[in-house]
């Protein structure tokens, strides 16, 4: 059941022709990991007749911009978030997030083309980042992120396993935080295993069953994303105190 401020919001996006992919906790909920949250995440086009559109529906929800930077195409081309409220009544309160860009995410008109598309009651066809593009979305320094990665892939692996795609089993080999599981997929899919195997080496101790030591190469793996989380946001954080001095 999606809140009614989220639904007004939706509506209101998707009745003024703007092209959006629903992201961060609404988008998981949406593959069945389920996220209490408030806000509105959206990945968008910048593409100028799209940022009026956009323009246009964030006019009728009444925003308010809440931090920096504006709704500047080159702040949301380098990978910043533009952040608005809503005080048009049936939204009220609703912080919308905005991005173009994510940390090795592909570009909008990728994402867009590999989409996941569902039907909302009384709203119509939304699209979704597609599972892959969101689980490194999530990839971030935020700890809660990466329990919701977990329950991404466990909610996929408990619907799709018995009549999985090649694609997903390699999917799941290459993102699967679930220790259990991997140990499960790799006797189930030993072949696959050994060939995802040199892009993910803790699949070697999935194989052997060994929980223990897979538990702590994904405590490195983590480790290691978000470092690169950091270095990758430090000359975006950097602008954002120059934009917030400046104003």
């Amino acid at each position: 059941m999606i809140p009614n401020p989220i639904h007004k919001a939706l509506l209101t996006f998707h009745s003024s022709s703007v092209r959006f992919l629903l992201m961060g906790g609404q988008a998981c909920i949406l593959y069945g990991a389920a996220e209490f949250s408030r806000d509105l995440d959206l990945s968008i086009s910048i593409a100028p007749e799209n940022l009026s559109l956009l323009k246009k529906a964030l006019r009728k929800l009444k925003t308010e911009r809440v931090f920096v930077p504006d709704l500047d195409p080159e702040a949301l081309a380098r990978g910043h978030a533009c952040h608005f409220r809503c005080h048009e009544s049936e939204s009220e309160g609703l912080r919308i997030d905005l991005m173009s860009k994510m940390r090795m995410c592909p570009d909008f008109k990728t994402l867009w083309e590999r989409r996941t598309i569902i039907n909302l009651p009384e709203i119509g066809e939304v699209g979704l980042l597609s599972l892959p593009d969101l689980v490194q979305s999530k990839k971030t320094q935020q700890q809660k992120d990466w329990p919701m990665i977990r329950r991404l892939i466990e909610a996929d692996i408990l619907q799709f396993r018995e009549h999985a795609t090649a694609i997903q089993v390699r999917f799941w080999f290459k993102e699967c935080r679930t220790p259990s599981l991997l140990i499960q997929l790799a006797s189930q899919f030993p072949d696959y295993c050994n060939k995802v195997l040199s892009l993910r080496p803790l699949l070697e101790f999935a194989l052997k069953s060994d929980e223990k030591e897979i538990e702590q190469r994904l405590l490195e793996e983590e480790k290691e994303e978000k470092e690169k989380d950091r270095q990758y946001w430090l000359p975006l954080k950097q602008e954002l105190e120059k934009w917030r001095r400046d104003k």
